[in-house]
């Protein structure tokens, strides 16, 4: 009884979290204040009231409309908000949790990987939309990168060197992305995937990574045959170097973790 009342505690928590990456997924590629502005409606712009901001119910009860336009609400918004809960509650119970016998170590790693987790799911929604990697997003990714570090050489007693020289390259392409190629006036897509699969190491360490880019690839490939089968050929062609891959490697590593924990705390080795 006990673990389903922390599931549902949890999946609350996710959907929140969910209505807040919807936000930021919004807001950041206009460059507008993700934290202290009011939440609105893009179309009215009227201020939203409290009972237009409970995740998933709002849009149940108000059908799917703005209160006070009527305009209608991508749906995408109410999804996003349900899987977040999904996947914060998959990945509570892949972690094995004894309400009776929690940690402070898993309560910490339980913390972190969530951070961890908000930045994936940001950037895949940025991407999704507006085919592009935000740098503020990997920038933020730098400092759950380093309290996640602090937490494995502090609790667990890991050899964070590895960890050390992977941080130092993320900060090194951000650099590079950030003032060099700015001054440049370019954009380089292939030094933030780099970041990312960097920030990757970190979390998930090489072999979930490695497995990480092999399902994205995978699904990359999947996706361009799914739409050559549906006679959208010169489509694939027209957008060949705009392939979501951030998105792909995203879902894909919050996948791998879920599925390894489920694998190593469910697994007993006799």
């Amino acid at each position: 009884m006990l673990e389903i009342i922390l599931l549902i505690i949890v999946f609350i928590i996710g959907i929140y979290f969910g209505s807040f990456f919807t936000l930021a997924t919004y807001r950041l590629p206009k460059k507008e204040n993700i934290t202290h502005k009011h939440s609105y409606c893009p179309n009215c712009n009227h201020k939203l009231g409290v009972f237009d901001l409970v995740p998933i119910f709002s849009y149940l009860f108000l059908k799917g409309k703005c209160r006070y336009c009527g305009n209608k609400i991508g749906i995408r918004y109410f999804l996003f908000e349900l899987l977040t809960g999904i996947v914060f509650v998959l990945f509570a119970i892949s972690l094995n949790v004894n309400v009776l016998n929690l940690s402070v170590n898993t309560i910490i790693y339980f913390a972190l990987t969530i951070l961890y987790f908000a930045s994936l799911f940001i950037i895949a929604g940025i991407e999704k939309e507006k085919n592009i990697i935000q740098k503020s997003v990997l920038i933020y990714g730098v400092f759950v990168a380093i309290l996640y570090m602090i937490y494995s050489y502090t609790l667990n007693h890991d050899n964070v060197y590895a960890y050390v020289i992977y941080l130092l390259m993320m900060i090194i392409l951000l650099f590079m992305d950030i003032i060099v190629l700015k001054k440049k006036m370019k954009y380089s897509y292939t030094i933030q995937i780099l970041i990312l699969i960097l920030y990757m190491l970190i979390f998930s360490g090489v072999y979930n990574t490695i497995f990480t880019i092999s399902i994205a690839i995978l699904s990359v490939g999947f996706r361009r045959l799914l739409l050559k089968l549906n006679g959208n050929k010169s489509k694939v062609v027209k957008n060949e170097t705009k392939v979501p891959f951030g998105f792909f490697l995203c879902v894909s590593n919050i996948l791998v973790i879920i599925i390894s924990n489920f694998i190593i705390n469910y697994t007993i080795i006799k």
